[in-house]
């Protein structure tokens, strides 16, 4: 079992960065590939990064690919996504999951969830 809170959201202008944190409780983190989605008003939830067990391999959506990355600290239990650049279109709801097993990049592979933070990027 793994509880997931996620931080960092908030209102910025086009062009800033923002860094969104994800906690895990429980002492095992480093089981889990962590993965981030996000989910726009009227849109359906979709992929955005993911991050394998030791945080040697890592993945990202075309959309995000160059601005945002995603990153791991086992010893904090918390996985980041740091996002530069970011576009009126990156407005959403982000969260964080957990999958005990290999990375996967679709979310019903997925089992926990953080509650989400909004991200609001303004023009």
């Amino acid at each position: 079992q793994v509880q997931l809170v996620e931080s960092g959201g908030g209102l910025v202008q086009a062009g800033a960065s923002l860094r969104v944190s994800c906690a895990a409780s429980g002492r095992t983190f480093s089981s889990y590939a962590m993965g981030w989605f996000r989910q726009a008003p009227g849109k359906e939830r979709e992929f955005v990064a993911a991050i394998s067990r030791s945080g040697g391999s890592t993945y990202y959506a075309d959309s995000v690919k160059g601005r945002f990355t995603i990153s791991r600290d086992n010893a904090k239990n918390t996985v980041y996504l740091q996002m530069n650049t970011l576009k009126p279109e990156d407005t959403a709801v982000y969260y964080c999951a957990a999958r005990n097993g290999p990375t996967v990049l679709y979310d019903h592979g997925y089992g926990y969830w953080g509650q989400g933070t909004q991200v609001t990027v303004s023009s």
